[in-house]
């Protein structure tokens, strides 16, 4: 029984008991909520469902408790159920329900943990979207893993999920990435607010090589030609280092399309027609302010030229004319005003502000020997993708960069994610992987086939608690889909590989029998219990897109 089908059990006897009370039910909840009590003495799970609705229901919180209580001993699955403090209900499952679980497990295996909540929904995932003006530095890194992991969540629970990269190559900032590729071939200084690195030098002279002469050309030419390869060679590395961290996109979007093919042009003419926009010296201006902007925004300059906004007015139709009925946008931490901006150009294109979600990623930052990194050997003044790929791995990166919400800055030690043991996080969970498929190679000269498994015979708190935990895996993927917070999944594999371990090494726990000893159904059940717990670590690790070693 899981902790789905408990709560299940728990509103179908809590909607019963109320009618014999002559009481409502519709005073429950659409959904009980259960959970696992800190102090394991405390039963399995616990629920105050009593003292949430006791009041509507003109009953005494523990009264109702003590009638909950009641009804479900009585069910099948249920060992007991015991009312604590001013109206708490601790219970206890039976041996056999809680076995259960592994069987539910292994009959679903890869699927395990994926569900239909998001079903029809079709989701357009931005993230990373990086300047093709440099390597990708850590925080659209982060973006890398944090975004990949919440696309294989979303999809997990049902979501149809398009992955996106918008490639700005549109603007000022590319016309500085040309002027500092042109400086570099004719041995010119650095612009000021140019790009430096050894990575400008190595794109220019493979441009260079390429075209020779490219260095003496006119200027307009010179510089386009610059523009034109450099863009396309320094883009050509993003996508290879973000392939190679196992991140891939379905979509690449080119920002000056919307330009090209008028689509920014037409966004503001129909915006304009509408009244969605106003006049004002000059300029047109969108009431960013009244969907929690801080300012309102100029779309068109008083020149007469879009501004940035437009791109995104003219961006955010472009998807949902495909169809998209979630945009979700993954930027970075100096880009908080576009919470309210996106929202506002969501409403005055005559759509749900709720069709746009922001999600604002804080700062990475690398320590080695308590000291913070800050210089690439490469890049110049940040550290990017590459470096931290380097230094750690992709395995130990990702699952890093996941392991945090969001909203919090990080600081990744190198040292430690260096560490082949237990303190390592991803090393500790990846062994958990490793070692229960040693026991299942190992349980063939065992002669397990011939005996069944009796699942109930599992009655031990190691047990019971390593059950329990595989039980929690669905609900926990469902959360980090419903929260888009894909860390829960992270934290949730440290939770079950810090369970299993112990488990493991437990000589009480045995799995495989000693000597010439004979294979029990409990051992039969254990073993069961492992292949089970591999299953759930290897789903959990696939959706962080970090692998699953059967050998470390």
């Amino acid at each position: 029984m899981t902790p789905a089908d408990l709560a299940d059990l728990l509103r179908a006897t809590a909607a019963k008991v109320l009618v014999e009370r002559g009481s409502d039910p519709a005073v429950l909840p659409d959904e009980v909520k259960v959970e696992r009590p800190r102090n394991p003495e405390h039963g399995d799970y616990a629920t105050n469902v009593a003292m949430q609705v006791a009041k509507k229901a003109g009953l005494n919180p523990r009264e109702l408790a003590g009638l909950l209580a009641e009804a479900l001993s009585a069910a099948e699955g249920i060992d007991s159920a015991e009312v604590a403090g001013p109206g708490f209900l601790n219970i206890r499952l039976a041996a056999a329900a809680q076995g259960a679980i592994v069987e539910q497990v292994l009959a679903a295996g890869e699927n395990y943990g994926t569900a239909a909540a998001l079903s029809g929904r079709k989701i357009n995932l931005e993230f990373v979207s990086a300047n093709p003006t440099g390597p990708v530095h850590l925080g659209g890194t982060r973006w890398a893993a944090v975004g990949d992991a919440l696309g294989r969540i979303l999809a997990a629970q049902g979501g149809d999920v398009t992955r996106e990269y918008y490639f700005n190559d549109h603007g000022a900032q590319i016309d500085r990435f040309a002027n500092s590729l042109v400086a570099a071939a004719t041995g010119a200084p650095t612009p000021d607010d140019g790009y430096a690195g050894a990575y400008i030098g190595e794109i220019a002279a493979r441009i260079v090589a390429e075209n020779p002469g490219a260095a003496e050309l006119p200027e307009a030419e010179r510089h386009e030609l610059f523009r034109r390869e450099g863009v396309e060679l320094m883009f050509a590395h993003i996508k290879q280092t973000l392939h190679d961290f196992g991140t891939d996109f379905d979509v690449y979007f080119n920002e000056s399309s919307l330009f090209e093919s008028g689509a920014v042009e037409r966004a503001v003419d129909a915006l304009k027609a509408s009244g969605d926009l106003y006049e004002k010296d000059g300029a047109w201006w969108i009431a960013s302010s009244e969907y929690g902007d801080d300012k309102d925004r100029v779309v068109i300059k008083s020149d007469g030229k879009a501004a940035y906004v437009g791109g995104d007015i003219a961006y955010y139709q472009n998807k949902r004319d495909r169809g998209f009925d979630l945009c979700i946008y993954m930027l970075g931490a100096d880009h908080h005003g576009y919470i309210g901006r996106l929202k506002a150009i969501a409403a005055t294109s005559g759509n749900d502000p709720d069709t746009v979600e922001v999600l604002i990623g804080q700062m990475v930052n690398l320590v080695k020997d308590g000291v913070a990194v800050r210089m690439s050997k490469r890049a110049g003044t940040v550290i990017t993708l590459d470096d931290l790929v380097d230094a750690i791995g992709v395995d130990a990166a990702r699952y890093s960069l996941v392991r945090s919400s969001v909203n919090s800055t990080i600081d990744i030690d190198l040292d430690l994610w260096t560490t082949q043991g237990s303190e390592n996080p991803v090393y500790y969970v990846q062994y958990a992987h490793a070692r229960t498929c040693r026991i299942i190679e190992n349980s063939a000269a065992f002669g397990f086939d011939s005996v069944t498994p009796d699942l109930g015979l599992m009655t031990s708190d190691r047990e019971g608690d390593l059950i329990r935990t595989l039980g929690e895996y669905p609900r926990v993927v469902a959360t980090a889909a419903e929260m888009r917070e894909p860390h829960r999944v992270v934290r949730y594999l440290d939770e079950l590989a810090g369970v299993y371990h112990p488990f493991q090494s437990d000589d009480d726990m045995r799995v495989l029998p000693k000597g010439d000893d004979p294979v029990t159904p409990l051992n039969a059940a254990r073993l069961e219990l492992v292949r089970a717990t591999r299953q759930v670590l290897a789903n959990g690790l696939a959706l962080l897109g970090v692998s699953a070693p059967e050998r470390m």
